[in-house]
Parts: C-alpha cells; structure tokens; sequence
C-alpha cells in the first residue's frame, strides 16, 4: 500500500492480491454452503438394503413409525436376499441392512432386531395335511421341496438347520426369488415349502395352507440389522434401529403367554417376535 497524508491506497500489486484473496474468501464461503448442504441432505436421507422377508413383512411398519417424526425424510430401500446385502454395505450403497441368515458374518456389527420361524407348509388336500404325527426331518429332506434360491436367508436356514439336525440339504423342487412365488407355487399345488411364519400367516389363518410339523429340527431363526465394523449408527440409520428394537419389545408384550408354560411361537400362526 502507498501511504499519504491523504490517506493509503492499494499499489497495482496491492489490487492484485486484494483480488485473489477475495477468490479464495468466496470459495471458502462457497465450501461451507455446499458441506452443510451435504449435511442436510444426508441428515434427510436413509440407505437401506433389506432381505425380502424383513423388507415385505417388516420394513414398512419400521418406516412409517420413523417418518411419523421425520416427514421429510426420504428413504432408499434396496430389496434383495441376505448374501446381497453384505455386498451393499462393503461398497457403501447403503448405511444399515437387515438379513435373516445363521449367522451375521463377523467383521459386521449386529443386532438382533426379531425372532422369526419357517414352518413347513402345504395345501389342504396333500398327504401331510392329514398325518397324526410330526414328519421326521429325515422325511423332510428326502422330499423334493420348493424352496427360494441359494444366497437367501430362508434357504440359508434351512440348510444350515438340516444339516445341524444330521440329514441331507434340501431337496428341490423349484427354486423361486421370492417368498410370494413359493408361497403362490405351493397353494397352486406345485408340492411342500418351508416358508417364514411372517410370509404365510393370513394363508394359515384363512385355510388356504396347513402347517406340518417336523421333529428333529429347529427351524428358529434371527433376523438381525448389521452394519460395518467399527462405524457407529447416528442420524435416521441409528434411529431405524430404535424403532425397529421398540416394536419387538411391544410386540414380545403383546404375545407373552397369560399363563406359565404356553407358548407363543410355538403355536401355528403365533407371533415368534422377541427383542434381543
């Protein structure tokens, strides 16, 4: 700057610089606008991905509770079977999934969000819907069934659980993408399935599918929300979560035996929700 009596004044060098930095002040403003634009878009979205029983059955309740405090809240859901869902969240597509396989793998973080149950179901008129005594697994397995495709949670299952139980893997029949193909497959007559009490409970209720018992095998299962390693849920993931742990409790409330003994989940068509 030249200095007078008059005052100061920028030399031509002064007017250069005083012009770059007022480029660097205005990307600097610029950043911050666009970070906490960032911010808010992220903090109004939610990445999900979800195996097909969880997102048919149960992620439309979870997302309704949760948009009843966040309208605005706009929420990604990616449907496909349990094996996906880890390919989504090591790639970062998605910030939380919900699987129903065995076992969560072990670098993921988990938490038990639900108890679920497959059940062995066929049509009124099948030779199983008459038996008076449980069908052995063994019988199960040697039984060309319809089953959902290998890399599903349900399939998954119920492998893992014939195979713990001493027998064979299943046996199929067809093998469809979806619970409501194998359930449509088995009401049109196709043969047996093992399906999710979740998926087939109004077909129970209204006679269109009879329940067969299997002794010998235990076809519980969890379904679980996991989520990478070592990253803490915060924001709509964290809060889905809660809602999702907050309705198990109720429901576990709702379906606990009046008496000392009775079970629940034991039951056909009864509720196996239970919060971990």
């Amino acid at each position: 700057m030249d200095r007078t009596r008059r005052g100061s004044r920028l030399t031509s060098a002064g007017h250069m610089v005083s012009g770059w930095a007022q480029l660097v002040l205005d990307g600097v403003g610029a950043l911050m606008t666009g970070a906490q634009a960032l911010r808010s878009k992220r903090d109004a979205e939610l990445r999900v991905a979800a195996s097909m029983t969880v997102a048919e059955y149960l992620m439309p309740t979870w997302i309704g509770e949760l948009r009843q405090t966040h309208p605005d809240l706009y929420v990604g859901l990616q449907v496909t079977n349990s094996e996906h869902v880890r390919e989504l969240l090591d790639d970062g597509a998605v910030e939380i999934g919900f699987v129903e396989s065995p076992r969560a793998p072990a670098d993921l973080s988990q938490r038990v969000v639900a108890r679920d149950r497959l059940i062995v179901v066929v049509v009124p008129d099948h030779p199983w819907a008459r038996r008076r005594s449980p069908l052995h697994v063994r019988e199960l397995a040697a039984t060309p069934i319809v089953v959902r495709e290998r890399g599903s949670g349900t399939r998954e299952t119920l492998d893992h659980a014939l195979r713990r139980a001493g027998a064979e893997e299943a046996r199929p029949l067809l093998e469809l993408g979806s619970a409501a193909a194998v359930r449509g497959s088995v009401i049109a007559g196709a043969g047996p399935a093992v399906l999710s009490e979740l998926a087939v409970g109004g077909d129970l209720a209204e006679g269109r599918l009879v329940p067969v018992e299997v002794e010998g095998v235990d076809l519980r299962r969890s379904l679980r929300a996991v989520w990478p390693a070592g990253r803490h849920l915060a924001g709509p993931s964290a809060e889905l979560l809660a809602v999702a742990l907050q309705r198990a409790r109720r429901t576990r409330h709702r379906t606990r035996p009046a008496r000392a003994g009775a079970s629940a989940a034991g039951a056909p068509g009864g509720s196996g929700f239970l919060a971990e």
